[in-house]
């Protein structure tokens, strides 16, 4: 397996991304736009950047200055213990308010009570598990 949100994983996860219906069909059907970074606390940016127009991933790869609309952040354990048993809505909503799981752009609390995105968003976690 390639090293997590390198250039390399981040196209791979945009193959899943792009290959899964209930992620990417759902959000196509309401427009979902954005640019979504994914890393580890502490560090100044991102790891890895995934671009989603129409709900389909359309660039991936490693974070080079994109504007974001969603930066999400974990420790590596947090990571890798979330794609070896995906989440459902509990366990991303205790990663949350345990701090195990960090927003530095975006507003978790909006998106999780928009159906039409929270259950796509808990979906991306199983499909992460699948790179």
């Amino acid at each position: 397996m390639s090293e997590l949100f390198s250039q390399e994983w981040m196209q791979g996860f945009q193959a899943k991304w792009n290959g899964e219906p209930t992620l990417s069909g759902e959000l196509e059907q309401i427009g979902f736009n954005s640019v979504i970074g994914y890393g580890f606390p502490g560090e100044d940016a991102p790891r890895g950047v995934l671009g989603v127009t129409n709900g389909k991933a359309v660039a991936a790869g490693s974070y080079s200055g994109e504007a974001l609309n969603w930066d999400i952040r974990c420790s590596q354990e947090q990571w890798e213990k979330m794609m070896s048993d995906p989440p459902g809505m509990m366990g991303l909503g205790l990663a949350f308010t345990s701090g195990k799981m960090k927003f530095v752009v975006g507003d978790y609390g909006a998106m999780i009570k928009d159906p039409r995105i929270a259950g796509p968003f808990v979906k991306s976690f199983a499909v992460m598990a699948q790179v």
